[in-house]
């Protein structure tokens, strides 16, 4: 966690400011989150069963990584009163909004992944 008052969160949360690309980097961030979100993008899902659906990730990295994406309203979290505990989550309406964003970003990973070194230097991108 880095500390608010530095100057790199000072720089970041400048930038996030201006940026709609950085501001939703800066939530779709690290190695776990798309991975999580693409999952519930599908269903809701018990957490055991995402724990269960990404290979190597730590309990510790999946709650801290679903609590950042509760806190940012992109996932919901509900404990039904039972007993063992049942806890499920399943993307919020902002967080329903991000589907076409993921798909896309899947699409261009896996088409960037599939060029060849020397078809990357040839292909033309028009934006």
């Amino acid at each position: 966690m880095r500390k608010e008052t530095s100057t790199n969160a000072f720089n970041e949360k400048q930038i996030n400011d201006i940026c709609g690309m950085a501001y939703s980097l800066s939530i779709l961030g690290g190695r776990w989150k798309p991975a999580i979100l693409w999952r519930l993008s599908v269903q809701t899902m018990r957490y055991s069963d995402l724990k269960n659906s990404i290979a190597n990730i730590s309990e510790r990295m999946l709650i801290a990584q679903l609590r950042e994406l509760e806190a940012d309203k992109i996932v919901k979290r509900t404990v039904y009163p039972v007993v063992p505990p049942r806890v499920e989550y399943e993307l919020t309406e902002l967080g329903q909004t991000m589907k076409p964003m993921l798909q896309a970003m899947s699409d261009w990973g896996n088409l960037h992944r599939n060029i060849s070194n020397d078809d990357k230097e040839r292909l033309e991108v028009s934006f």
